[in-house]
């Protein structure tokens, strides 16, 4: 896998099986060598583990430039394909989608998180069809560049609080059917842990399904049971790892031991995976 192009080709046809695409998500270059090292085939950044360690809130609070920074760091740091969570866009336009992506691409990325948020209180969800424009935009790029860039699409519906479960899901069902007709290679519906529902909407997309997994969720060969081709867990381990953290700073602070520390990995072994 020498070039973009190629990485964006084998990256996609991960999303294919047998086996269900397991997708860790790093928010740096330690994490993301970590990842490497143990295994996986690809790895896709978690946007708000990156926003959190710059010191930002999640929620497209993040800038452009610094987001896209950190993506490019992580795919110059590894050899694997790199997807990359790009929020909404960073913009309210297909313009803006666009750009983000070209720039994404420019990074050495061959994936993108793409999600229909808005950041509005009053309307959480851009309408159908400014989110599939915004996905048109993202594909009619990456043609310009003859970079086959591997999109996820992404819907908050299951995210929102309150809601009829029917209701959401139907509207999942529908958000999800207009992404994958508009060249999306892979829908995203965080916020599902039930097994049935999860099933239910793998067979209803006809096409590559990611799910977020952590607590609660099905395991990841029940996922692939019930028909998910792609499983990530957004910032579920950069929040365990600042969980760690708490639990070492608390440990040291009040007994002045360092049993939480015990595991770490050992100086060395850091500084060799760095290229030290």
């Amino acid at each position: 896998m020498s070039t973009q192009v190629e990485k964006a080709i084998q990256f996609r046809q991960l999303h294919r099986g047998p086996r269900a695409l397991v997708l860790p998500n790093p928010w740096d270059v330690a994490s993301a060598r970590v990842f490497e090292e143990a295994g996986f085939p690809a790895i896709a950044t978690t946007s708000a583990g990156v926003a959190f360690s710059l010191g930002y809130p999640d929620g497209q609070r993040i800038s452009r430039e610094e987001m896209i920074a950190r993506i490019g760091r992580i795919v110059r740091a590894v050899k694997v394909p790199v997807s990359a969570d790009v929020e909404a866009g960073y913009g309210s336009t297909p313009e803006h989608a666009a750009r983000t992506a070209r720039e994404l691409m420019e990074a050495g990325a061959v994936g993108m998180n793409l999600e229909d948020t808005t950041g509005r209180a009053d309307q959480p969800l851009l309408s159908l069809d400014a989110a599939v424009q915004k996905i048109l935009a993202v594909r009619a790029e990456a043609a310009h560049m003859r970079i086959p860039l591997v999109v996820n699409a992404r819907t908050d519906v299951n995210l929102l609080p309150g809601g009829n479960p029917e209701a959401d899901y139907q509207e999942t069902v529908r958000r999800l059917l207009a992404f994958r007709d508009a060249d999306a290679d892979c829908v995203f519906a965080p916020g599902l842990k039930d097994a049935e529902t999860i099933g239910r909407l793998a067979k209803a997309v006809e096409c590559p399904l990611n799910i977020l997994a952590g607590p609660g969720s099905p395991s990841v060969p029940e996922l692939e049971k019930l028909g998910v081709a792609r499983v990530s867990v957004g910032s579920g381990f950069m929040r365990a790892t600042l969980g760690l953290l708490r639990r070492a700073a608390e440990e040291l602070l009040s007994a002045g031991t360092y049993t939480e520390i015990e595991r770490a990995i050992p100086y060395a072994d850091v500084n060799k995976m760095l290229g030290g």
